[in-house]
């Protein structure tokens, strides 16, 4: 029988991409588990990249993830293919 999940809301998307960022151990194991929609959210706020109003608002907030981003990409998990993960997990 297959098992029918509710896509991610965008609140959802960005604390799951936050999360992976701060746990890149944890790529891996999606990848394994085959949580296409989690990679996704991943990827594409990788893609976003730190929004630079929080460089004002938040420098903190700003300067780690300026710094998980980075980590994300010098450990080739930016090869990941947004749109085929997307495909992947029904969207």
């Amino acid at each position: 029988m297959a098992s029918f999940t509710m896509p991610l809301s965008p609140r959802q998307k960005e604390l799951t991409a936050r999360h992976l960022l701060a746990h890149p151990e944890e790529i891996a194991v999606c990848l394994k588990a085959r949580q296409w929609r989690e990679l996704a959210a991943l990827v594409e706020f990788a893609a976003r990249d730190a929004a630079p109003s929080l460089a004002h608002t938040d420098p903190a907030l700003y300067r780690l993830l300026r710094r998980q981003i980075t980590e994300f990409h010098l450990r080739g998990w930016s090869c990941l293919d947004l749109q085929k993960l997307r495909e992947l997990g029904g969207e």
